[in-house]
């Protein structure tokens, strides 16, 4: 089914299952100095919605009337400056309801806090979320098993280093908030940024460092990408999956750009989503619980 078709009935749906959670009922650690200002919506003429200055990290949880167990993290992305909180956010969560899933939308804190290392608060962020979702599964009537992460560029960053270095954190872990291992159990990066450096996007960052235990990976970018987001990036990472033998799968579409997220058009990126539910489909995440 085309998700274009979906979005404006599912957004009359609402979402009357949908509850929030704060991520760090005591406050996030910040860095020492720094001054938070007031949370801010914006729709500008591009009719993109942005969220500007989140110092309150949130997990918005969603679950359709008929879920079947899989769960999926959402990161909008945005630069690790803004969040573009409704076509790489609430649509993609609509979507994903529709097929069952239970989501969980991530709001996470931007702008940047360090701009040397721009994901450092977004990943505690993230840490957090996963750990949350695995150790309350059975509360939210969710598999631990089958608890999944996706992003956005920026947010496709943090998805790509939430996958691969979910249990290095640099805060002090809660073992009454959230498990211990907050690996997902399937990443689907969107047009990941950050993965090459502005000098070579055809060599993958250091950090970028794939394990035998990395998770089943699902990758989304378009050829005409270019630069940090560069689709070179996709598919060098999809080929250190397959070096290792481990469970990928690559789209990489001729056009499209960057950051089409949900956006409604006639190009073939429009159907993006529907390829990955049948990822999900064949490798078992969406089985019945």
């Amino acid at each position: 089914m085309n998700p274009k078709h979906l979005l404006a009935a599912l957004a009359l749906l609402g979402s009357a299952n949908a509850q929030t959670l704060t991520l760090w009922p005591k406050g996030p650690m910040e860095p020492a100095g720094f001054a938070p200002k007031p949370e801010e919506d914006i729709k500008k003429a591009d009719g993109i919605r942005r969220v500007s200055h989140v110092s309150t990290p949130t997990l918005t949880l969603s679950k359709p009337a008929e879920a079947n167990g899989c769960c999926v993290l959402v990161c909008p992305g945005g630069g690790y400056n803004i969040l573009a909180i409704e076509h790489e956010g609430t649509q993609v969560c609509d979507y994903l309801n529709s097929l069952g899933i239970t989501t969980a939308l991530l709001k996470y804190r931007v702008p940047r806090r360090d701009n040397d290392n721009p994901s450092k608060y977004p990943l505690q962020d993230a840490q957090r979320a996963m750990g949350m979702l695995r150790l309350r599964a059975a509360e939210y009537g969710i598999d631990p098993k089958r608890i999944g992460i996706l992003g956005f560029s920026a947010g496709g960053h943090l998805c790509v280093m939430t996958a691969l270095h979910a249990n290095e954190r640099s805060y002090e872990l809660d073992p009454g908030i959230e498990a211990a291992d907050a690996t997902p159990n399937f990443a689907i990066p969107v047009y990941p940024a950050y993965l090459v450096g502005r000098d070579n996007e055809f060599k993958l960052l250091p950090e970028i460092s794939v394990k035998a235990s990395s998770p089943p990976l699902c990758l989304v970018h378009a050829h005409d990408d270019r630069g940090v987001t560069s689709a070179a990036a996709s598919a060098l990472l999809y080929l250190e999956y397959k070096q290792r033998g481990l469970p990928a799968e690559l789209h990489i579409y001729a056009k499209g750009g960057h950051g089409f997220g949900m956006k409604k058009t006639d190009l073939p990126t429009a159907q993006w989503l529907v390829r990955c539910g049948e990822w999900l489909k064949a490798m078992g995440f969406l089985a019945a619980k």
